[in-house]
């Protein structure tokens, strides 16, 4: 594994902490730490994720109430010939709700952020995260995360 993909797998340590101190009910200024990565490290191809539509729907294995009528949910679904999987906002959505997906190799002790992207075509669109390929794997494993711009409120899914 290359120098840039560690980097970008121990930075989802700061997202883990993130996740932690909003559970305990600490006060968070945004989705996640400076650690986090950007949209543009899972577009186009990159780390082996496929841009999909934002309407692309799959099969949801997850599924979080974000409140305010919108929830973030994780999919899986053939796209391009392979079966992979995606994180989704939907509802009652504004501009600059977020979704992103976090992936790991090794079960969630590290991870990659695909994301954030965000809500950008309009209230009550969707919008989905980059889609990475599935594996049987038990240690490779996905989970869809949310941040409600209005709410100020970050929620993530249980791995999958």
């Amino acid at each position: 594994m290359g120098n840039t993909m560690k980097q970008r797998l121990l930075s989802g340590l700061a997202a883990t902490v993130a996740t932690v101190s909003l559970g305990a009910g600490l006060a968070i200024a945004g989705p996640a730490g400076s650690a986090q990565a950007a949209a543009s490290d899972c577009e186009g191809g990159r780390n082996g994720f496929v841009d999909i539509s934002d309407d692309a729907s799959g099969t949801v294995v997850r599924s979080i109430d974000m409140g305010a009528g919108r929830s973030v949910t994780l999919h899986y679904g053939t796209i391009r010939g392979v079966q992979r999987g995606w994180a989704k906002i939907s509802g009652t959505t504004v501009n600059n709700d977020l979704v992103w997906m976090d992936w790991t190799t090794d079960g969630g002790s590290t991870w990659l952020q695909c994301g954030p992207f965000a809500v950008n075509r309009g209230p009550g669109t969707s919008k989905t995260s980059a889609a990475k390929s599935t594996s049987s794997n038990s240690n490779y494993r996905f989970r869809a995360c949310g941040y409600l711009k209005n709410a100020g409120q970050t929620k993530c899914t249980s791995w999958w």
